[in-house]
């Protein structure tokens, strides 16, 4: 096939998955590049991939018509595209195998790509600093326009939902106030799972793979500063018999799963479930345990690329009474929610807290508590420059 044509096909099926999920990528040079690379010159893959043009998920009778191959073609390039990060491939809930072509971000390639274990290959560092390349990108996307866009984020669903810690450093509960007026229409709210143990308990498969976070920006020679431990990034039902499947997790069991996550609770990390779509209605797909600097949610807001949108039930409360005013919880908020005002006493910024419980974990004092109620925390991120 003449290059120019190969390269082309390359353009089109990256353009198909910059279109896809939660956060659409402008199409660059760096989006292309990075379909280069995952999928490399299997020229019969990329023509898949643009099978997915008009519908993101199909069944194998969907894609025999929209892609002309017969199945017998199409099973092994999707099975290959699955092990590349590239396609979700696991029955709904009727028992029919639907193939859905993933997203850049969100859940999708990158997240896949350094789930699994990584050895620091000049390969695995390049296309690390690929996908930095694609956030920078999206980054100048939404500075340029920002006014235009700051509507639409508003609009947008949660991404993740913000699960809380239970226990201080100390071993002792963190105090829970509960919410102190009733919810409208209460039988029509559909409330998930409060605690990881809730969560876990739902599952039959479990699986556990590397934080892709941590994993990227250590690849790309920024290891974390909290030292925070790696290998806690879950995946639950079909999402964990597809990690598993493909090699970019393990199955473990309820028990070993629980140990982790207090493995990660201990380290200050913040337990983020995410639901298909936004849904919270519907069962868990996964959970992340961020840490502060590594965390590409916290630091895409932070550097001014994406707002945080985020579902809590939660909120801090701080005890003025008897708060220090050491700052430990200054240092230990992922998102900057709270700050030492004049008289020497921690205050909270309603509209940035997650309701995570990392502030009351690490109080010297048992200053802080949690407060019940729903609520979405929604930020824009900083306007970096004027359009």
């Amino acid at each position: 096939m003449p290059q120019t044509e190969l390269c082309e096909k390359f353009k089109r099926a990256a353009g198909i998955i910059c279109k896809l999920g939660l956060v659409p990528f402008p199409l660059t040079d760096t989006a292309v590049e990075i379909v280069k690379r995952v999928v490399g010159q299997a020229e019969d893959e990329l023509d898949l991939i643009v099978s997915f043009r008009k519908n993101p998920s199909q069944t194998m009778k969907q894609l025999v018509e929209s892609s002309g191959l017969c199945e017998e073609k199409i099973l092994p390039l999707a099975l290959s595209l699955a092990g590349k990060g590239l396609i979700f491939n696991q029955p709904n809930s009727k028992g029919l195998m639907v193939y859905r072509l993933l997203p850049f971000m969100m859940v999708g390639l990158m997240e896949y790509k350094f789930m699994g274990p990584v050895s620091g290959t000049p390969e695995e560092k390049e296309l690390a600093a690929l996908f930095e390349k694609l956030l920078s990108d999206l980054r100048d996307q939404t500075q340029t326009h920002y006014d235009a866009i700051a509507p639409l984020f508003a609009a947008a669903p949660a991404v993740d939902r913000t699960v809380p810690g239970s226990v201080g450093a100390e071993g002792k509960a963190i105090r829970i106030i509960p919410v102190d007026k009733t919810l409208g229409a209460v039988e029509e709210l559909i409330v998930p799972s409060q605690t990881v143990e809730q969560i876990i308990e739902k599952f039959d498969d479990i699986a556990v793979g590397h934080c892709f976070c941590r994993q990227r920006r250590s690849l790309l020679g920024e290891p974390c500063k909290t030292h925070a431990p790696v290998q806690n990034c879950f995946s639950f039902g079909k999402s964990a018999r597809h990690t598993s499947a493909n090699g970019f997790a393990r199955l473990v069991s309820r028990g070993e799963a629980l140990k982790i996550m207090k493995e990660a609770e201990q380290a200050g990390l913040v337990h983020k479930a995410f639901h298909p779509a936004g849904r919270e209605s519907s069962p868990e797909t996964s959970i992340c345990n961020c840490c502060k600097d590594c965390c590409d949610t916290l630091r895409g807001w932070r550097d001014g690329t994406l707002p945080m949108i985020n579902s809590t039930y939660f909120i801090s409360v701080i005890d003025p009474e008897a708060c220090t005013g050491c700052g430990t919880c200054v240092q230990w908020c992922p998102t900057d929610a709270i700050s030492i005002n004049p008289d020497a006493v921690a205050q909270r910024d309603e509209n940035a807290c997650l309701g995570c419980g990392v502030c009351a974990r690490f109080c010297p004092a048992s200053a802080i508590s949690l407060k019940e109620g729903l609520r979405r925390v929604f930020v824009m991120p900083p306007r970096l420059r004027k359009g």
